[in-house]
């Protein structure tokens, strides 16, 4: 089944995204070479896809996992996590309907 990680970033968070940013993105590569991603991005502070110095809000994840508590274990091992980014995370069954 299906898993959305939507997580909320701490105020000015940049600095902190760009520390770990590799290593979050190595771990989504991970689960697109599965081929379990849907999808995956952040949040723009600003209404353009290019922030600057604005930075994200946030990010979703959208992925395969075998269970609820599956996605949270992934979830909660995120290297932004453990870098401070996120100030919350849920996550939620999600089900692809379109397209």
């Amino acid at each position: 089944m299906y898993y959305a990680i939507i997580a909320e970033d701490i105020p000015d968070s940049l600095e902190q995204r760009k520390q770990a940013r590799s290593a979050h993105l190595e771990r989504l590569e991970a689960l697109k070479t599965e081929g379990r991603l849907l999808m995956a991005g952040p949040f723009p502070a600003e209404d353009t896809t290019e922030p600057g110095n604005a930075g994200f809000t946030g990010s979703l994840v959208v992925a395969e996992f075998e269970s609820l508590a599956h996605a949270q274990v992934w979830a909660d091992a995120d290297p932004y996590v453990k870098a401070g980014v996120y100030e919350k995370v849920t996550v939620k069954p999600f089900k692809p309907v379109l397209p």
